[in-house]
């Protein structure tokens, strides 16, 4: 059973208990920020207002230092942001942009602007430094800024996911850049949010100084920020390799157990070698119990424990700054837990009558493998009497779950009736959920029938570019890169390996175009002729896998963000396709190269499918509308290395091969 651990502990050298000066911002000039036309959004001011309804009710601001907000200078801004957007965002709520404000907010992802934005905005990112800066030069020993617009989204030149300055990225940096004299070296950034803090990531990608540690949903890269930007892969560049640390859950549902899992064994650890200077958290609650986007399951409790762990560093400074949060009732609770435990030493009461989910522990020992090298201390393998101690599976959904709302929010007016029936075309962009309890319970139930469906029908998967390699292809399936690959990739939800692998050749002619592509960079890429033709003859090496895992490859070789509740090839399409040799069947994927799934015929009763591009696209590269272009050095290799590890050519014969496929005129 994963409890928590030492959580009434104290760092060395901290002072014996004393009543602790704890900094408490809010201002309602930030509710300001709303929708222009009073529509309800989840990001709206009664998030703060309940926050700060909730901590007087206890008591709390008299307990507290309460502080003035301040707007935060362009100069500090700028450290993280480019001009372009600090321009946009200081000027969007003046008058001259009236006409045109809400055609600007359209160009983003999920954000909405008016008249109090501008303000809102400067004074989140000012509140931000100004607790940070408290809290460094001593005269604060903590402190949680209740702030809105959230933050974490927000990169350097766009805003995005809510978010319109990086509040705690302008203060970290202002702290590290503009302030030496505090003496503010190493900052760990916390994010807790259950969305990936990309903004936040990025910023200081290649900075050593900043420890950026980020546990959210990803779900394959299904859930908002809907990329790869959040996979366990992405750990920093050259100085900062290493720095950057993601724990990307696999599902929702995820709880207390699952978090102080990922603290004790990944976090903890490593924040002891790292020995922050000050330690900052991207203060999210929707991660909490009964949030309708974020589909977790953390209670006040698992929330005041993970920050009762952290203020065994940097001797207690700690900065809290909200982010993300929609249940009202669950984002006060969760807020007025975390703001007693930096009032009060007293040892945190209650207990997780729980276990992480397998998942969670596929999860960390995948995070430890990739960072042992950068932190010895995870190099140690878990006991398998601790990894086999998980809860039931949670279901493979994108969706939160309505059981889960029933259950750990017995209060179902926290969010309005009205907000329910609006917020999906509200938020769809930003989470795919839609939280109509008989909704809900339709998505939930049609993402785990597809796949459990699917999962039972075998297919081959005929390749004919770098999948040719077991190792390029086997980063389909289990996620991950290999040598010469500039990105990774996500993996199938069931990761199990083919079950067969068979070559063979086929009529259809093997061309490469387009000019460059994110995965191998510049250079054509392989695509086959859906046409047959008796001249032609193109070496496929055939992967029997799941109709499920497919429906995963076929994504991943598209987008990087796909709709959980209902897969891209079904039944009915296989059995469309199936009805003639060769036919082939356009999924519905806008403006993507892979995009039709192209009938072979059997092997040994099992239909073979490949993907392509379309016949249209086919006479494009023919006319020349579409580019033709010669194969990367790294990427032939690839495929060459397929072919001649699985017998069907020598490294000569493989090169003669591809380069007749580059140069030969398409007929």
């Amino acid at each position: 059973m994963e409890v928590a651990e030492d959580v009434d502990c104290e760092s060395k050298g901290q002072q014996q208990k004393r009543t602790r000066r704890v900094g408490l911002l809010y201002d309602e000039r930030m509710c300001k920020h709303s929708t222009p036309d009073g529509d309800p959004h989840p990001e709206n001011p009664d998030r703060i207002k309940a926050i700060w309804n909730k901590l007087q009710s206890a008591a709390i601001p008299q307990r507290c230092v309460v502080l003035e907000a301040k707007e935060a200078e362009d100069k500090h801004i700028l450290s993280v942001h480019t001009k372009k957007h600090v321009d946009l965002i200081r000027n969007i709520s003046s008058k001259q942009f009236n006409s045109r404000r809400n055609r600007i907010a359209l160009k983003f992802n999920s954000i909405y602007l008016n008249e109090g934005s501008s303000e809102a905005a400067y004074l989140a990112a000012g509140s931000a430094i100004e607790v940070a800066e408290r809290v460094a030069k001593g005269e604060l020993d903590s402190a949680m800024a209740i702030v809105r617009p959230p933050g974490h989204h927000a990169e350097q030149n766009k805003a995005m996911g809510f978010c319109l300055y990086n509040n705690v990225a302008i203060a970290a940096s202002v702290l590290l850049n503009e302030k030496p004299e505090l003496g503010i070296n190493k900052i760990l950034i916390v994010d807790w949010d259950v969305h990936h803090g990309n903004g936040t990531q990025k910023m200081f990608w290649k900075d050593p100084r900043v420890l950026f540690f980020s546990v959210h949903r990803h779900e394959f890269g299904s859930f908002y920020p809907a990329n790869g930007d959040g996979f366990y892969t992405m750990i920093g560049e050259g100085p900062g390799a290493g720095y950057n640390i993601n724990v990307p859950w696999e599902n929702g549902q995820c709880g207390d157990a699952d978090y102080f899992a990922v603290w004790d064994h990944i976090l903890v650890p490593v924040a002891k070698v790292f020995n922050p200077d000050l330690i900052m958290v991207s203060a999210g609650f929707d991660a909490a119990a009964g949030d309708p986007v974020g589909g977790c399951r953390v209670t006040p409790y698992g929330y005041a424990v993970m920050l009762k762990k952290l203020m065994s560093f940097a001797n207690g400074k700690i900065v809290l700054a909200l982010e993300g949060g929609y249940n009202l009732e669950s984002i006060a609770s969760s807020t007025l837990s975390c703001v007693e435990v930096l009032l009060d030493d007293n040892p945190i009461h209650g207990s997780s009558e729980a276990y992480p989910f397998e998942s969670t522990w596929r999860v960390i020992q995948a995070v430890r493998r990739k960072l042992s090298a950068f932190w010895p201390s995870l190099a140690d393998k878990l006991p398998e009497t601790l990894t086999n101690q998980t809860a039931p599976p949670a279901s493979y959904i994108v969706t939160s779950s309505s059981d889960s709302e029933a259950e750990d929010n017995e209060d179902p007016n926290v969010i309005s009736k009205h907000l329910e029936d609006i917020l999906q075309d509200v938020i769809e962009p930003f989470s795919n959920l839609k939280l109509d309890g008989s909704i809900q319970d339709h998505v939930a139930s049609n993402s785990c029938t597809w796949r459990s469906e699917l999962s039972k029908v075998d297919i081959w998967y005929a390749s004919f570019g770098s999948n040719l390699c077991l190792e390029r292809f086997l980063c389909y399936i289990k996620g991950g890169q290999m040598e010469g690959m500039k990105t990774p990739f996500l993996g199938c939800a069931d990761k199990t390996p083919p079950k067969e692998i068979v070559w063979k050749t086929f009529p259809h002619r093997l061309f490469f175009g387009h000019e460059s592509t994110a995965t191998w960079g510049p250079g054509g890429v392989a695509f086959l002729n859906p046409e047959s033709n008796i001249l032609d003859k193109a070496y496929m090496c055939l992967y029997r896998i799941t109709l499920e895992q497919f429906n995963d490859v076929l994504v991943q070789e598209n987008v990087m963000s796909f709709p959980a509740n209902s897969p891209l090839f079904d039944l009915t399409g296989l059995d469309s396709v199936t009805r003639e040799e060769p036919h082939s069947l356009q999924v519905q994927l806008k403006e993507c190269w892979y995009s039709n799934v192209v009938y072979l015929g059997k092997e040994h009763d099992i239909p073979i499918l490949t993907m392509t591009c379309t016949k249209s696209e086919m006479d494009g590269y023919k006319s020349g509308e579409l580019p033709l272009c010669a194969p990367a050095k790294n990427y032939v290799n690839t495929i060459a290395r397929g072919l001649v590890e699985g017998k069907q050519l020598s490294q000569e014969a493989a090169m003669a091969y591809l380069q007749e496929a580059s140069v030969k005129p398409l007929g």
